[in-house]
């Protein structure tokens, strides 16, 4: 099992920045995909970006392409989500996830931190 550790959130205006911190302990050689989802009430999660521990691989959802930027400390063992020109729909609790499938879809990730709040003032 992995643990992950979320923080960085907090309260913008809107065209803000925030700057997410997942920071992953224990059998962390079993992962090789780390990933950010974000979840609204009342809506299921969704992916927003993920990357590989090498760098080599990194997407994005569209909704973020151009304004979010992941990457990873491996010294540190630390994924970051550098976020900017954030708007209010992007007020969510941001998941950190890891996986060992370069994918979208939830289902993939076995391991969660638990949540840090990104709120953009509307």
């Amino acid at each position: 099992q992995v643990q992950l550790v979320d923080s960085g959130g907090g309260l913008v205006q809107p065209g803000g920045s925030l700057r997410l911190s997942c920071v992953a302990s224990g059998r962390t050689w079993r992962t090789t995909v780390m990933a950010w989802f974000r979840q609204v009430p009342g809506k299921e999660r969704e992916f927003v970006a993920q990357t590989t521990w090498n760098g080599d691989h990194s997407n994005y959802a569209d909704s973020v392409k151009g304004r979010f930027a992941i990457s990873e400390d491996n010294a540190k063992n630390t994924v970051y989500l550098q976020m900017t020109n954030l708007k209010p729909e992007d007020a969510a609790l941001y998941y950190c996830a890891a996986g060992s499938t370069l994918s979208s879809e939830v289902r993939h990730y076995y391991d969660w931190g638990q949540g840090t709040q990104g709120a953009v003032a509307s």
